[in-house]
């Protein structure tokens, strides 16, 4: 998130805005865009609605669970249920006739987009 916060501004340079979706409860999603003080919205997916849409849920394992067990990352708590499902973390660049102009996910959910390759592809629309 802080990533994105660093080039917000790049971002509305090249006429788009920024919207970060969670599944985190809305408290949470208010939280973490305090805790980072970020400039653009935080919205909660609350239940993986859009995410299942998207089709982009995954369950986390159960030794995943157990490595976010000892960090203290209380994820059902975040999420409001028990489900423990997450959804890939995606990047949409979405144009002005609202449809996806480029998309970037990779089910390792440690590998994100690059920051500097959004701007690159805003550039680019």
């Amino acid at each position: 998130m802080k990533a994105l916060q660093n080039i917000y501004p790049e971002i509305q340079q090249a006429g788009a805005s920024l919207i970060a979706v969670s599944p985190m409860l809305p408290d949470g999603s208010l939280t973490m865009a305090e805790k980072h003080q970020l400039s653009f919205d935080v919205l909660s997916d609350q239940g993986n609605r859009v995410a299942v849409e998207y089709g982009i849920v995954f369950r986390l394992d159960d030794e995943l669970l157990k490595l976010y067990d000892k960090f203290g990352i209380d994820v059902a708590g975040a999420n409001g249920d028990d489900s423990f499902e997450l959804p890939v973390p995606a990047t949409y660049l979405v144009n002005t006739d609202r449809q996806i102009s480029y998309a970037f996910l990779d089910v390792d959910h440690t590998v994100r987009m690059e920051p500097a390759d959004i701007v690159a592809q805003l550039k680019k629309l």
